[in-house]
């Protein structure tokens, strides 16, 4: 992954960013759509600095997956898209099944 910049840029922070909305996940798909619609046109008119990845909806809450620079232009995004931002917390390793498997590293020195 390579921020915008070219080749020598650090990585984009990776953010997970949970919205609490009263019964969200009862939402029809055609009002997910215009919530999404609202977002992308938000994302649009901020530039590619920040990108919407995914989101998971649930019952009260959807959590959405970001790469920005900064908590700062996750906050922007909320408020200029009226939505709210409960908790933004910055991913720092993303584990999963395979990471079982992985060779344990040496200690230093050995």
């Amino acid at each position: 992954m390579v921020a915008p910049g070219g080749v020598n840029s650090k990585p984009m922070p990776r953010y997970i960013i949970e919205r609490k909305i009263p019964d969200v996940g009862s939402l029809s798909p055609d009002q997910l759509r215009a919530i999404s619609q609202k977002s992308c046109s938000v994302l649009r008119a901020m530039g590619p600095e920040i990108q919407w990845i995914q989101s998971y909806v649930t019952g009260d809450t959807i959590y959405c997956v970001y790469l920005a620079p900064d908590e700062r232009a996750i906050r922007e995004h909320a408020q200029r898209g009226e939505f709210p931002a409960d908790r933004i917390s910055e991913v720092f390793a993303v584990i999963d099944p395979s990471t079982a498997e992985m060779p344990a590293r040496k200690a230093a020195g050995q």
